[in-house]
This record gives C-alpha cells, sequence and structure tokens, in this order.
C-alpha cells in the first residue's frame, strides 16, 4: 500500500505521482504471491473528476479536514 498526504486539493498530476509509486513498489518490492499495489491519496479537498475519471482503481482518494 502507498499512502500520499497532500496539503491541496486533489489534481491529475497526483494520480500519475502515485502511480509511478504503485509500480515501482510492484516491479521492485512485492513478491509474486502478494496482490497488486494500492494507492490512496488524502487530499484536503475532493475532486470529483480526477477520482471518477481515474483510469486505475488501484488509486482511492479521500479528504480530510483539520480540527
Amino acid at each position: 500500500m502507498v499512502v500520499e498526504l497532500k496539503v491541496t486539493e486533489l489534481k491529475k498530476e497526483h494520480t500519475g505521482q502515485i502511480m509511478t509509486y504503485i509500480n515501482y513498489i510492484d516491479e521492485n518490492v512485492k513478491t509474486i504471491e502478494e496482490n497488486g499495489t494500492v494507492g490512496i491519496v488524502i487530499c484536503k479537498q475532493d475532486n470529483e473528476y480526477v477520482i471518477k475519471y481515474c483510469s486505475d482503481d488501484r488509486i482511492i482518494a479521500r479528504e480530510y479536514e483539520l480540527v
């Protein structure tokens, strides 16, 4: 699992960046017996367009609020 915390709203570039991390883990760290790596992006604001049209279902995005 790759987790990334962003202090801004989710942008298209963030999904590309986490895909790079996911691919690295899949190719260099995980074993053949393990499931594919899942990426989680935690961002300040939700961006429905990027989440809805993200090309990889392994990326999950969630919104957070500072208290």
